[in-house]
């Protein structure tokens, strides 16, 4: 299943992209290759609710020591210019040499890298450069996801770049393991953290089976057809993400039934990827989490 395209909130959405995208122009000036839209706004399905807004430039070689403080200083910029939606913009970039892996350096995670590829739509610049760039593998999409997941669904602090877009932050003294284990106080985190700690675990799952990036409509139509666990849970965060809930007693009913057993699926799921790709640590990482979820 393709998301739409006439998503809720696109308009708002890719005026900020533009802005952001000529204020790229200005500073980067003819080293701006390229700039694509990712995400949501990409691929469709965006919703002014819950969505990030993700950006990916491409820089020429060779790169300069600058090129990443500056990049952030200009999207902490744009981010401070107006609403709330503007401060859900994510920036990725790298030079043609890092995306080929040529070379260190950029902001372009595995996850990322392929939503360019799948997804990207050309914002600006004379040729689309993502051609003949390399797919990641099924190894750096696992690791790079499960990196992630331990990072921003379990506090492990053991994780890489964020992936599948940006995640809005932790809240501050909150921990991941004891939201999902008390779903009153992941309901009063707001629908996009909930809708995130929800579908993050099915878009991880649906990558790692397929090899593809993980929207939340492919991703949540993959996993609704197999005998997976949580799959009423999973239908309805998929529905909050544009129609928040409003009956709490019934959210909350719901997470508790269902929230661990689809997370004790994922990361059980995980454990057999990562041991059998010889990931010992992150395996490990993993079945700490399983104990830590279930005591």
């Amino acid at each position: 299943m393709r998301e739409q395209t006439t998503s809720v909130g696109a308009g708002h959405g890719e005026r900020i992209l533009a802005e952001a995208v000529d204020a790229y122009r200005v500073v980067l000036g003819g080293r701006l290759l390229a700039a694509y839209a990712l995400g949501s706004l990409a691929h469709g399905g965006f919703s002014e609710l819950v969505s990030d807004i993700d950006l990916g430039l491409i820089v020429s070689d060779p790169p300069l020591p600058t090129d990443g403080s500056m990049i952030q200083v200009v999207a902490e910029a744009e981010k401070g210019k107006g609403p709330a939606l503007r401060k859900r913009l994510s920036v990725f970039w790298g030079t043609p040499a890092m995306l080929r892996g040529e070379r260190e350096g950029g902001r372009f995670p595995a996850l990322d890298r392929l939503d360019l590829i799948e997804n990207g739509r050309l914002l600006a610049g004379a040729d689309d450069v993502r051609l003949g760039l390399p797919r990641p593998g099924t190894h750096e999409l696992v690791v790079t996801g499960a990196e992630f997941a331990l990072d921003y669904l379990a506090g492990s602090r053991l994780g890489g770049e964020p992936g599948q877009g940006s995640a809005p932050p932790r809240p501050a003294g909150k921990d991941p393991i004891e939201e999902i284990r008390s779903p009153d106080l992941l309901f009063a985190q707001g629908v996009r953290r909930l809708t995130k700690l929800v579908l993050f675990p099915v878009r991880f799952l649906y990558t790692a089976a397929t090899g593809r990036i993980g929207t939340n409509d492919d991703a949540a139509a993959w996993y609704l057809a197999t005998d997976a666990p949580s799959s009423r849970l999973v239908a309805a965060a998929l529905d909050w993400r544009t129609s928040q809930p409003t009956d709490e007693v019934a959210a909350v009913a719901l997470l508790r039934e269902q929230i661990a057993p689809l997370y004790l699926h994922y990361i059980s799921d995980h454990i057999s990827r990562l041991d059998a790709l010889g990931e010992v640590e992150l395996a490990a990482a993993f079945g700490e989490w399983r104990r830590r979820l279930v005591r």
